[in-house]
């Protein structure tokens, strides 16, 4: 999987030209992702989820929504302010639409990671325009409700085409979630290809602000690791895992592009850059599973 993400991500980079038609395709890629990850889970998981951790999921949202891209955007000005705008933008969007496909790959609580992702989905229109407005002293132009409407067709069009051909269709269903692994690689790629063969000028002209973008984001998934792991301490290792998922997977895309709209091109380049360590967080989260698997067997 890594090897087709990263080498498409090349492909976008060195053939621009070929990858241009990708561009246009990035969300609607996002959108059929979670088409997919809707497919393996029903809407009462997720009521289930809601009504069991309910409380839990409340202070987690609290934190991953307000307190932690607060905490995160504080120390980027106090070491590195040129990019704390960079680091409370992606640090502050929802949880990213693939959060349930990269949750299921390494068996971590995906009911719970989906009740996330469309929760803050919901809220991140209203809390991440008044963190840039009070924190940066700057406001986002951009209309709350446009923004709104964007995250609700993004999050809720899939949920609904998913629920309706598991009504309609169970053999679909079956087949879809058989070559899920297959046509979420194909998604991935053409993601990748859209995004950094628009980029690929601005890598050959700005190559230290490539490099420098490229290190702000593996800081920044690092302190994503890191937070989600103690957030969740004591937890089971499925909500362990879940917890950094949610923290380092988000929608870069969405901050990609609204960003190189509103803002310098610093801030949707450190976003397109955090393609990287976006799926290199698959690596570390595996042998952290697998340690504690271990662990707790032998504890038993």
């Amino acid at each position: 999987m890594l090897l087709v993400i990263y080498s498409s991500l090349l492909v976008g980079i060195f053939s621009p030209r070929a990858c241009e038609i990708f561009q246009p395709f990035p969300l609607y890629c996002m959108m059929s992702l979670l088409f997919l990850s809707f497919l393996s889970i029903s809407l009462l998981d997720i009521s289930e989820t809601l009504r069991s951790k309910g409380l839990v999921i409340g202070v987690f949202l609290f934190i991953r929504m307000i307190l932690l891209p607060a905490a995160i955007f504080f120390l980027f000005r106090a070491f590195w302010p040129g990019y704390s705008l960079s680091a409370l933008l992606l640090t502050g969007i929802s949880a990213g639409v693939v959060a349930p496909f990269i949750s299921g790959l390494l068996q971590a609580n995906t009911p719970l990671v989906l009740v996330v992702v469309v929760c803050s989905s919901l809220l991140v229109p209203f809390t991440l325009p008044p963190m840039v407005d009070i924190l940066c002293g700057r406001s986002l132009e951009l209309s709350v409700w446009a923004m709104m409407r964007l995250l609700l067709i993004v999050v809720f069009v899939p949920v609904l085409l998913a629920q309706i051909m598991r009504k309609v269709s169970s053999s679909v269903v079956r087949s879809l979630r058989q070559h899920q692994f297959p046509i979420s690689l194909f998604l991935f790629a053409v993601t990748n290809m859209g995004i950094f063969s628009k980029y690929s000028n601005f890598f050959y002209q700005e190559p230290m602000t490539i490099v420098m973008a490229t290190v702000v984001a593996f800081i920044l998934g690092a302190l994503y690791l890191l937070a989600g792991i103690l957030l969740s301490s004591g937890r089971p290792v499925e909500d362990q895992v879940a917890a950094v998922i949610c923290l380092g997977m988000m929608n870069n895309v969405l901050v990609i592009v609204f960003s190189s709209e509103f803002f310098t091109p610093i801030e949707p380049t450190v976003a397109a850059m955090y393609m990287i360590p976006f799926f290199a967080l698959i690596v570390p989260l595996r042998a952290y599973r697998s340690w504690k698997t271990k662990r707790n067997g032998v504890m038993e």
